[in-house]
């Protein structure tokens, strides 16, 4: 049995240097400064041999086109990275649907704008991502390469919130778009309240044409089981000509009560999620702000060392370090061997492995499918530590 699979790898390649780059937020950022002109055309030229229904889970894409930043930190920039503590509210709420309507403002403050033409590194097995904003504290782990597979435990100091998730996305190809459902179990838990909520992930879809875009779509379902409340959210575009023009960043919904097959609607919800969006009483006709994107993932900080000591090699700002250097310096030379270095070490390392017969287990997780091929994971310590790198406070 090999724990720490990456470790090795990133010792290896000799001292341990950590890159970190801003988060995603309402402006885009870096990826839109790294953008070329071209980025339709040479999108396109990447597909032209794929099949339509092909799942490109294990698709590699060149250096030019990744963001400088591992899909663990964008996983984990989702609930680190904010300007508002969306988080903590949802353990503050007064009743049962204050909760679960906090719960619905907190999911979708995780989604943030999508780059078209831009992917971050496919985590290589092994691989962590630690970090520390305010009293949360974050820990993820690429548990499983084939399928691609990522955990992530995050708890608070006070006690009040735990998150469990287990998300293995999964892109295929249609023709003239890409769509990636992400799999898997995503938990919140409200301790104190012994409440878990169950939420979904809207999809990634990627149009080539008529027109290029890249946009969240499909339904998220949040739910508590203890208090018997549901959510349902719609992430679509608003109506638009031969998939051409329409606002893209749409969100509707519903708050409801299910009991003997049929349901109460309690609360509606509309809104964009970029910009605001609204919850309205039902009963009351009160309508009051559940979300504002400005002040949730505008002008987010990028996280930094603290502690350069306690990094581990399989950080994924340290695994990618090389590659993401190059990338910030346009050296596309650079960053194409240095990418294939990491991807090649890890396949040594999975080579030899199976030819010793040993079996790779997660460090930080305890993994499991069921017959349906369906993935859960449960972290192996009760709290996730201090981590050596923290989001500053503004």
């Amino acid at each position: 049995m090999v724990e720490s699979e990456v470790d090795a790898s990133a010792s290896a390649a000799g001292e341990a240097t950590a890159v970190l780059t801003a988060p995603l937020s309402l402006e885009g950022g870096l990826a839109a400064e790294l953008k070329p002109a071209n980025i339709v055309q040479r999108v396109l030229s990447l597909f032209r041999n794929v099949r339509p229904g092909a799942d490109l889970s294990h698709f590699q894409l060149p250096a030019t086109f990744n963001l400088p930043k591992s899909q663990l930190q964008l996983y984990g920039e989702g609930v680190y990275c904010a300007g508002e503590d969306y988080l903590s509210r949802c353990s503050r709420g007064k009743d049962s649907l204050e909760r679960l309507t906090a719960v619905v403002a907190w999911s979708i403050s995780t989604t943030r704008p999508p780059i078209f033409g831009f992917a971050p590194y496919n985590p290589v097995l092994g691989e962590t991502h630690h970090v520390s904003s305010g009293s949360i504290h974050v820990l993820l782990e690429q548990v499983s390469h084939r399928p691609p597979v990522s955990a992530l435990h995050a708890t608070d100091d006070g006690g009040n919130v735990e998150l469990v998730w287990c998300q293995s996305p999964v892109p295929k190809f249609h023709g003239t778009s890409i769509e990636a459902t992400v799999n898997g179990n995503r938990q919140v838990k409200l301790l104190k309240f012994n409440e878990t909520y169950e939420v979904d992930c809207p999809n990634l879809l990627i149009r080539l044409l008529p027109a290029p875009s890249v946009e969240w779509s499909g339904t998220v379902r949040i739910a508590c089981k203890e208090s018997g409340l549901e959510a349902e959210l719609s992430y679509h575009r608003s109506r638009s000509f031969l998939g051409i023009g329409g606002d893209a960043r749409c969100v509707k919904g519903k708050v409801f009560r299910s009991s003997s097959g049929s349901q109460e609607t309690v609360c509606e919800i509309d809104g964009h999620w970029d910009r605001t969006v609204s919850l309205k009483d039902v009963q009351s006709g009160e309508v009051s702000v559940l979300y504002d994107a400005e002040r949730a993932i505008g002008n987010l900080i990028t996280p930094e060392v603290k502690d350069k000591e306690e990094l581990s090699s399989s950080e994924s700002a340290v695994v990618w370090s090389e590659v993401s250097e190059a990338i910030l310096a346009k050296d596309w030379d650079k960053a194409s061997e240095a990418k294939r270095q990491v991807e090649g070490r890890a396949r040594k390392l999975d080579k030899e492995r199976n030819e010793r017969g040993e079996v790779w287990m997660p460090k930080h997780f305890s993994l499991s499918q069921d017959k349906n091929g369906n993935w859960e994971c449960w972290p192996l310590e009760k709290s996730v530590r201090p981590a050596p790198i923290i989001v500053p406070s503004s």
